[in-house]
């Protein structure tokens, strides 16, 4: 099967589209998906480049452990293990899989969902982890309530995007997103009730305040936002390690008087949360934005594409146009 493959550390053009072997041996509970489309996110150049030395831990020393990429898929299933319950050959299905920047990929049953009919696979593709991510820092990390203001920091891109929408759609009272002036004009178009140039205006000074602030990019930290919670606050970073002084603050954040709360937020795929995603794209309530589909022969372009932090919504890979 054709994949691109990631054998070193390195810039984008270490990547390169080879022969690899299909998988086959598939656990009790896996899922073989031929991937039609899948997308590329931050996590994929971090582990492509191996960011921050204390992740190669996890990722590889000298070269990354993983040489194929990629955790976002849409697809047709392929074959089932023994105790896959979920699925049958041939359903079209979108999730998180292992390494699916390759014709095939490996899911988790509970890692999957069914596609929703009016929902395309490329759609599909573009929603996983940032939905995820954004879906869980707001309803589990934040606890969200309806009523409550939010505020959505990086609101052009991939979690962004879909988390204003999320918190459309989770009952907030008040959503309010920050992004450049070049992209006020369709960010506008996702339901916030206003939306804030941060090029023109620092929302930290502003007097408002928030219940949650989502930083969705990662470009901001606790102590600065902290003024624009209410007693009860909480803000969360979607990017752990940027700044670097960041996770201090956050851990410091206790000391201070008050009831705000910092957190750091990574997503993990648990069972319902990809249902519940589908059926908000099957009623019209998400709709992730795709800047642009890149060919698998492109991954190159692609990574460089993210990697530039400007992308607008979400950059898709055609793996296979079926």
């Amino acid at each position: 099967m054709r994949a691109a493959v990631c054998r070193s550390y390195g810039p984008p053009e270490i990547l390169k589209i080879e022969d690899v072997e299909e998988p086959s041996a598939l656990e009790d509970h896996q899922v073989l998906v031929r991937v039609r489309y899948a997308s590329v996110n931050p996590v994929d150049y971090h582990m492509r480049r191996g960011s921050y030395a204390i992740l190669r831990i996890f990722t590889g020393r000298a070269k990354p452990k993983q040489e194929v990429l990629g955790t976002d898929v849409a697809g047709t299933v392929e074959a089932v293990g023994k105790n896959v319950t979920r699925f049958k050959v041939g359903d079209k299905v979108f999730g998180g899989g292992r390494g699916t920047h390759a014709e095939y990929a490996i899911s988790g049953q509970k890692s999957l969902s069914l596609l929703p009919e009016n929902v395309t696979f490329q759609e599909a593709a573009a929603v996983p982890v940032a939905a995820l991510t954004a879906l869980q820092a707001l309803r589990d990390v934040a606890k969200m309530e309806p009523g409550q203001k939010v505020l959505v920091y990086g609101a052009s891109g991939g979690i962004g995007h879909l988390g204003v929408q999320l918190a459309r759609a989770l009952g907030a009272a008040e959503v309010g997103a920050v992004c450049s002036t070049a992209n006020l004009s369709w960010v506008k178009e996702l339901g916030p009730d206003y939306v804030i140039d941060y090029t023109k205006e620092n929302f930290a000074a502003n007097g408002k305040k928030y219940d949650i602030i989502l930083d969705a990019v990662g470009k901001r930290t606790y102590f600065n936002c902290r003024q624009s919670l209410t007693d009860t606050g909480v803000y969360i970073s979607e990017h752990f390690l940027h700044p670097w002084y960041n996770p201090l603050q956050i851990a410091l954040s206790p000391l201070l008087p008050g009831h705000r709360k910092a957190r750091i937020h990574i997503a993990a795929f648990k069972a319902g949360d990809m249902d519940f995603l589908g059926g908000l794209m099957a009623e019209g309530k998400l709709r992730p934005v795709i800047e642009k589909v890149y060919p698998l022969e492109e991954i190159a372009a692609a990574h460089r594409h993210v990697e530039g932090w400007h992308t607008k919504g979400k950059v898709v890979i055609e793996v296979d146009r079926g």
